[in-house]
């Protein structure tokens, strides 16, 4: 660690009064730097699975339940989302045991980290023997990766691939269609990206004909905004501009709502957004005949705004109580997982006597709740002396990570007294039980 700080303190020194070139120079230096890490950490990574199924089969842990979990511990320790373990795993297995010339070129800076997946990407679907020919073929002589794009390399990695191996290639196309799915995730300025992965015909089909579309429309609206809402006009069956009839989540204090202070709303399944933004989509759906709105309280703590309970009067067990979890987590509870939440569990598993409660309970993406039911894994929430939902992660290595669901709409105007706080802590106790 101490090697750590000196050598961040390092890094931080920048001669401002340095030639245009020796800066530039530096910035490449530093790029090679994070090249050598991204080739080191993949060696860890590959060391620590090595260990990891080693003291598991001496433990005798069936082989079809070995490594359980390790991805997640991966990307946990790298802050990222436990989606990305996956890879961050199978890249360091591949580049170690497979791949060494790729792995020689990210050392040197020939290839970034993101550079090196697509090589490894674009080998996944050949034999050992294969991956390691398009290795040596491709990344041998790091002067040819020198000027060379990520398409470029995607398709050089392809092209070779294919003439070693043409049925295992066509085969994982066939297969990749398997995989055709419609994802959403939330984009700048209460927008969002809805993303459709498709078999190359039907995507480029769709988006042909949305492009036909706008080239017959002349209305005033840009050719974006055409295609946009053709699409969401033949997807839904309605004009872009109808209600849809779809239950939306919007969370916004009262005050909010009434318009005496400003502040975030939160929308289920997207996140935060303006308050004045949250109004008119509660105005419109109000006054609009077609819409069915309802209204439902929810109860947060006065010290934090952390979100304790349903009305007791709306709360149907066990709907009502997952309903609860997925408003109060709002994203997978994980560290560093934006992932929506799928499965509404217990922390501490029903089987281990974890009672199902709202303290008990948590919001969590299908790998994630899965992964924490592996070997060594540890769950524990509760919530602490401000109201807010806490839950602590400990993984099979000892690393302890903490998540805290997110704050309600509506910012606390004071400190709570001893009073308030003893009687808020009495009402938590009987609305959570």
């Amino acid at each position: 660690m101490h090697y750590y700080r000196t050598y961040v303190r390092d890094l931080k020194d920048v001669d401002g009064a340095a030639g245009e070139s020796v800066l530039v120079e530096r910035i490449a230096e530093l790029e090679r730097l994070k090249s050598a890490a991204a080739a080191a950490q993949a060696r860890v990574t590959a060391a620590l699975d090595v260990a990891r199924w080693s003291a598991e089969a001496a433990a005798g842990v069936p082989a079809a339940r070995r490594g359980r979990g390790l991805a997640a511990e991966v990307a946990l320790a790298r802050r990222d989302s436990p989606a990305r373990g996956d890879r961050h795993l199978g890249l360091a297995k591949a580049l170690v045991h497979e791949m060494p010339h790729t792995l020689a070129a990210l050392e040197g800076g020939a290839l970034s980290e993101w550079r090196a997946t697509i090589v490894v990407r674009e080998s996944a679907c050949l034999d050992v023997e294969d991956r390691r020919r398009l290795d040596e073929e491709l990344c041998s002589d790091t002067g040819t990766l020198e000027g060379v794009g990520d398409a470029a390399l995607a398709a050089a990695a392809k092209s070779i691939a294919y003439r070693l191996d043409p049925h295992a290639v066509v085969d994982r196309a066939a297969k990749a269609a398997g995989e055709r799915t419609v994802t959403i995730r939330p984009a700048p300025d209460t927008m969002t990206y809805v993303t459709a992965l498709l078999p190359v015909a039907q995507g480029v089909s769709v988006f042909a004909a949305l492009k036909r579309q706008a080239d017959a429309c002349f209305d005033g609206r840009s050719r974006g905004q055409v295609m946009a809402d053709t699409m969401v006009e033949r997807v839904t069956g309605r004009p872009a501009d109808e209600a849809v009839p779809v239950a939306v989540n919007v969370v916004i204090s009262d005050q909010a709502l009434l318009g005496a202070e400003q502040g975030p709303a939160v929308i289920a399944g997207y996140g935060s957004v303006p308050s004045a933004v949250a109004q008119k989509m509660i105005l419109e759906a109000v006054t609009d005949t077609r819409s069915r709105a309802t209204l439902r309280r929810l109860y947060a703590t006065p010290a934090n705004g952390a979100l304790v309970a349903l009305e007791s009067r709306a709360r149907l067990f066990p709907q009502g109580l997952a309903d609860f979890i997925e408003l109060r987590d709002q994203r997978c509870r994980t560290p560093y997982c934006d992932a929506p939440v799928r499965h509404r569990d217990h922390a501490r598993p029903y089987a281990r006597g974890g009672p199902t409660s709202a303290v008990n309970g948590l919001g969590m993406c299908e790998g994630c709740n899965y992964t924490k039911e592996s070997p060594g894994w540890k769950v524990a929430a509760e919530v602490d002396e401000n109201g807010s939902h806490t839950a602590e992660f400990s993984t099979p290595t000892g690393a302890n990570y903490h998540s805290a669901a997110p704050p309600m709409p509506g910012t606390p105007k004071m400190p709570m007294t001893a009073a308030e706080m003893y009687l808020n802590g009495e009402l938590l106790r009987v609305l959570a039980a």
